[in-house]
């Protein structure tokens, strides 16, 4: 069954829960909260990484995140994620007991592939075209779902190389991150190809413009929306869905598996 993963934006800024889970009590019952409801993953990050959002200095972004990650830890045996691209990061949030390392740039900033590896826990890569501050300007591929398999491939291949185990690469085709609304349709018709490659594949398409685009819905209002694209993005292969609203995600899957399967899931 697809595992679900539950966002916990510890930001002021990030495009839909900016600022509701700064307060590190807060995201801690939130965290718990989601893992009460289904969650498998809590994926804590401290830097927005919406369209033209702006850098935060690594101690912040450990201020933000390591309390969170330490709480969690000490509350549930569930599995942490943390979503940074920062080495520093990534190695006080494992030390802190984080389980996984979600990267927007596929370890591919000074340093992040060689502390990666030396932490031995599971990565998640995803493909990103230029940066969060002007990704969405102007995005262009030639072939988008072609374009983002290479470059997935390359990014695990060279994980391989640093020393990652296969078994620990988890990809991310980054929908919403430097592609325009055709492409990112585009790019969801062409998973079942990407799922049944050699990697389990996570998709993030929770609340983002592109249902808004597709809805006319703002960003509270595309629950709906966000859990189509996730039941959707299950029936194609994604091993990981990326969500806000983890109880309602984790009813469509037991749904899902149980009219296409006939059996019955308990979480």
């Amino acid at each position: 069954m697809t595992r679900v993963m539950g966002i916990l934006n510890t930001t002021p800024d990030s495009f839909s829960d900016g600022g509701l889970w700064a307060d590190t009590d807060r995201a801690v019952k939130r965290a718990l909260e989601m893992v009460a409801q289904g969650a498998d993953i809590i994926d804590v990050g401290g830097e927005s990484t919406r369209p033209g959002a702006t850098a935060v200095g690594v101690q912040q972004e450990l201020d933000r995140v390591l309390p969170v990650v330490e709480a969690i830890v000490a509350e549930t045996a569930v599995t942490v994620s943390v979503d940074t691209s920062k080495p520093e990061v990534m190695a006080a949030a494992v030390a802190a007991g984080a389980g996984l390392i979600n990267d927007v740039f596929a370890l591919r900033q000074a340093g992040a592939l060689a502390t990666a590896a030396s932490l031995d826990v599971p990565v998640c890569l995803m493909h990103m075209q230029g940066q969060p501050r002007d990704m969405q300007v102007d995005p262009f591929y030639a072939d988008v779902a072609s374009e983002v398999e290479a470059f997935l491939l390359q990014r695990a291949q060279a994980c391989e190389a640093a020393g990652i185990s296969r078994a620990h690469i988890l990809l991310d085709p980054g929908f919403g991150f430097g592609k325009s609304l055709q492409h990112n349709i585009d790019l969801f018709r062409a998973l079942p190809r990407l799922c049944d490659g050699d990697y389990p594949v996570l998709v993030g398409m929770s609340r983002k413009s592109m249902l808004g685009a597709l809805t006319g819905r703002p960003v509270e209002d595309r629950l709906a929306a966000s859990v189509a694209a996730a039941v959707l993005a299950a029936r194609h292969g994604a091993a990981v869905v990326r969500v806000h609203d983890v109880a309602e995600t984790v009813d469509a899957l037991k749904v899902l598996q149980a009219l296409e399967t006939g059996v019955h899931c308990s979480r």
